[in-house]
């Protein structure tokens, strides 16, 4: 269903890639056109999306600006792209970030600008194709197209000491999940040509295939072990606090507010769909390992000396709430588990955003290094103590609506899950109110802090669309809830229904068999 008649999804997603071409054939000296070009690119296609959410229908739950067209027919590959309410708040997600880490990174990024800017320009695209892909192969390959601009990102233009250790660490890990998801989606391809006759790698079509349960459990470790690692879900989490600590800054805006999202919508849009029975199946595992990741996360952030790495660590955490939330299986824990995505993105953006600004000024990010700065940076603190008060869910802010619906969701499901993961938000409040308050209460006992300048217009630019969406989906979530609402019903109606067929396909088997055994001893 394509409500505009207009390839709107393949123009959002390309448009950066037309913006790379140009700003490839510019003069590298050039810097301040490059930065411009860039910012106009991606605010463009910021408004090219804005469509998307005012058109779209939140009465259905089928896939809408459907665009389809034929790729390499011998393989049954194609081009097949669409949206509805899991992938909708995603893309805009991503368009709403790139303009404004082009703004954020205007005197931050000096050197090989041009390069820096296509990496941006490129990672959007990448980042949009993951969400819009309704075929398997073009899902794979835009996943794989985001590798790249990151592992340049964080390799050239990370912190010198340790960037080149972060950015293979990121690679290698990312990549070995990535290598079984392939083994994964090319058994799907010969295992429904082998029941219905036919090559293809549609989504869409691939839902609709039974998969035996014995397949099914293997086949959903080979997507999960791709999804948790780019969550990151504990244990597989190693490669985030090393990412994000030698990341430019809006590398780690990037990598916090879109790409560990891929992990967590990945799960939602492919593993549990096609694989009921095992994600049945998984749902204890899965929520111990996250309530394990959200008390860790919450414990390992509260002895971290480094700003950057605290907000990291804090990822582990709130990420933790979004898997628990998706697995409890219910409307209340996967309606919170898709707004928590868009949450943390906001909320953990802002506070990278933050860090890098003060980063700017003093080239420390050591807590000890700070204190007293509300008195010297009083915008900086008060925006800082917004940001800090969203991400451990103060009521009326956007965190709150999140937990609160994943906590409501799994103790409907899980008393006892629900319980230990609501430690979690106690644990936040103390290492980010800790941080907070030595950050930006006491005297100023550096030198180096008295003089330090509050922030521009150019940042509290960066920050105020943050922030007006952290108050909007606080006080009103209404607006976005609604667009996720009537998808999530059809989820997990269809998710049921799929697991129950399964049930029953495997008790005929049994059935089968045993009276097969029964008749050969007779």
């Amino acid at each position: 269903m394509n409500q505009l008649n207009f390839p709107l999804l393949t123009l959002i997603a390309f448009l950066p890639v037309l913006g790379a071409i140009f700003i490839m054939l510019m003069n590298k000296e050039e810097k301040t056109t490059i930065r411009w070009a860039a910012l106009i690119t991606t605010f463009v296609n910021f408004l090219f999306s804005l469509p998307l959410f005012f058109c779209f229908r939140d009465d259905t739950a089928e896939m809408q600006f459907v665009e389809k067209a034929v790729w390499i027919k011998d393989y049954g590959m194609s081009y097949s792209v669409g949206i509805d309410g899991i992938s909708l708040l995603l893309i805009l997600l991503t368009t709403f970030f790139a303009p404004i880490c082009v703004v954020a990174c205007w005197k931050d990024i000096t050197d090989k600008v041009k390069e820096f800017m296509i990496c941006l320009l490129l990672l959007e695209t990448g980042m949009v194709g993951v969400f819009i892909s309704l075929d398997l192969f073009l899902f794979y390959v835009f996943w794989e197209v985001v590798l790249i601009p990151m592992y340049l990102l964080i390799g050239v233009w990370g912190n010198p000491d340790r960037r080149i250790y972060a950015a293979i660490k990121f690679f290698l890990f990312t990549m070995f999940g990535s290598l079984l998801m392939l083994v994964a989606i090319l058994f799907l391809y010969f295992y429904n040509h082998s029941v219905t006759g036919e090559y293809t790698f549609s989504l869409l079509k691939l839902y609709e295939l039974g998969i035996p349960h014995y397949y099914q459990t293997w086949l959903f470790l080979a997507f999960f072990f791709a999804f948790a690692i780019k969550v990151p879900m504990f244990p597989f989490h190693t490669w985030l606090p090393d990412a994000h600590t030698e990341a430019p800054t809006v590398g780690s805006v990037l990598l916090a507010a879109v790409l560990l999202k891929m992990g967590t919508y990945g799960f939602l849009r492919f593993s549990m769909p096609l694989f009921p029975e095992a994600s049945h199946n998984f749902v204890p595992l899965i929520s111990i390992l996250a309530i394990i990741g959200i008390i860790y996360g919450a414990l390992v952030s509260m002895v971290q000396k480094d700003l950057k790495r605290l907000v990291a660590f804090s990822s582990v955490s709130h990420l933790g709430f979004v898997m628990l939330g998706l697995f409890a299986l219910n409307m209340q824990g996967l309606q919170g588990g898709l707004i928590q995505m868009i949450n943390h993105g906001l909320s953990t953006g802002a506070l990278f955003l933050l860090v890098g600004m003060i980063y700017e000024r003093r080239h420390t990010r050591m807590i000890a290094d700070f204190g007293g700065l509300s008195k010297v940076m009083p915008v900086f603190a008060t925006i800082f103590m917004i940001v800090t008060l969203s991400s451990i869910g103060l009521p009326g802010l956007n965190g709150f609506v999140g937990e609160f619906l994943i906590l409501l969701g799994t103790f409907k499901s899980n008393v006892v899950y629900a319980v230990f993961a609501a430690t979690g938000v106690i644990f936040a409040a103390v290492y980010m109110l800790w941080m907070f308050q030595r950050v930006m209460f006491g005297e100023v006992t550096h030198e180096e802090n008295k003089n330090l300048k509050d922030l521009s217009l150019r940042e509290v630019g960066v920050l105020i669309p943050v922030l007006i969406l952290i108050f909007w989906i606080g006080l009103y979530p209404k607006t976005f809830l609604s667009k996720t609402e009537t998808s999530i019903k059809h989820f997990l109606t269809e998710f049921n229904n799929k697991y129950e067929m399964s049930i029953q396909r495997e008790g005929k088997i049994l059935a089968e068999n045993e009276g097969i055994e029964v008749s050969a001893k007779r």
